[in-house]
């Protein structure tokens, strides 16, 4: 199939310059191709995630991927999607973030020969102010600036002369690339057409309108409610696993809406048309099995993690799921109790309907009792239906930790205090 009718069936395209010279490009050719991400932050969230998903298809296409980290651009600011300025970094901060961003590539990529990775500060810093105004500024039309959407959209709040020039600094990335590496597209979000078409344009001005460069957009992820993809009440889904760990990373997939995950499937997985078609198929037939989503869980921690920490976050999440918390090492513990109510009690050992109380995980002695009588609670997974019981900290996840449950689902992690 070709890629673009991959990309078609996938609906991951929302605009092209050129759809049928394009279509065409990439039948007849192996091209080269770039897409860009700013190191704004030292880890990616799942949202930045989707144009370097069609990257990596395009890689397995045969194409050859090139993964721009603006070094020069994130220490100006985009100021696409944005109603403010936005912050400027220190190029320190500028300089980790694009080491982290580098690594995260890596991995996703696999350190594949067929990729590779390239810093636009390498050539935007040594272009001199007189250079961009003559070389570049001359080109650009301020009036064709003004109604792009990530400038017009600004102009009531007002912008910057930096951000203003965001898109010719982006515009002379993609004619540098295309002029040492014969890349032929760019690749980018939905908000990123104005900076894309600036950037074909700059080349045919520059370079001859006979250059063949094409730009390419992904649609902007919705979930089916409306509201925007990649946010959670935890705040955003980020790559990183010190941010967001791969138990919580799995479960996120995991709990995808019946209406959102055929369409993830398609954009987040690898998996062929006749694998989703049938998933999909599940998902009316069966939704209660939740098939869909377990597939998708899997295939996207993998990618992003390792088959390792899948392995992790499936075997925490059968654990809980189960009850026999026991079960689980204290790594594993932190890991799969990040985001649930944290509480401390002391090292001694403490009757039951103390501990509830006094950690507020009860809210009277009354209720404690009438719960522990009931048999509603558990601590590290064994059920405790006395209420002289004493609960020792030392006797599990080498005395740091006490997890309790009210109910089937209701955890608590204590953590003892030394």
């Amino acid at each position: 199939m070709n890629i673009i009718d991959e990309l078609t069936w996938r609906d991951a395209i929302n605009q092209q310059t050129d759809a049928e010279g394009l279509k065409k490009l990439v039948s007849d050719h192996k091209i080269a191709l770039y897409c860009g991400v700013d190191p704004t932050g030292d880890s990616m969230h799942i949202g930045h995630l989707i144009p370097f998903m069609m990257m990596k298809r395009f890689e397995l296409a045969g194409h050859h991927p090139y993964i721009l980290i603006g070094g020069a651009t994130g220490s100006i600011g985009d100021p696409s999607g944005r109603k403010t300025e936005r912050q400027l970094q220190t190029m320190e901060q500028v300089n980790h973030n694009v080491e982290a961003l580098g690594a995260q590539m890596k991995r996703l990529f696999g350190g594949d020969a067929n990729v590779t990775m390239v810093n636009n500060y390498e050539w935007l810093s040594k272009i001199s102010l007189l250079d961009f105004l003559r070389d570049y500024g001359k080109v650009v039309n301020v009036n064709t600036m003004l109604a792009k959407d990530i400038v017009a959209s600004r102009l009531e709040v007002g912008i910057s002369y930096t951000e203003f020039t965001y898109q010719i600094l982006q515009s002379i990335d993609f004619m540098t690339l295309h002029r040492e590496h014969n890349i032929q597209l760019q690749i980018g979000g939905a908000d990123q057409w104005g900076n894309i078409t600036s950037g074909t344009d700059m080349i045919h001005k520059i370079m001859g309108s006979d250059e063949e460069v094409y730009g390419l957009t992904i649609p902007l992820m919705l979930k089916a409610d409306g509201t925007k993809f990649g946010k959670t009440a935890g705040g955003a889904i980020w790559l990183d696993p010190k941010k967001t760990s791969p138990y919580e990373f799995y479960q996120f997939w995991l709990n995808q809406d019946d209406r959102d995950v055929v369409k993830y499937l398609k954009f987040f997985t690898f998996l062929s048309k006749d694998e989703i078609d049938q998933l999909a198929k599940e998902v009316k037939e069966n939704p209660a099995g939740r098939h869909a989503q377990k597939r998708l869980a899997e295939e996207v921690t993998r990618f992003v993690h390792s088959q390792e920490a899948l392995d992790q976050a499936e075997k925490i999440s059968d654990i809980l799921f189960s009850g026999n918390v026991k079960e689980l090492s204290v790594a594993e513990v932190q890991e799969a109790f990040e985001k649930v109510p944290h509480v401390e009690m002391s090292s001694d050992s403490v009757n039951i309907i103390d501990v509830l109380t006094e950690t507020g995980i009860e809210p009277s002695r009354r209720q404690a009792r009438e719960d522990v009588s009931a048999g509603a609670i558990y601590v590290n997974g064994e059920k405790v239906d006395e209420i002289d019981a004493v609960v020792d900290p030392s006797t599990n996840f080498s005395g740091k930790f006490v997890i309790f449950r009210r109910g089937k689902r209701n955890y608590f992690l204590a953590k003892v205090k030394n």
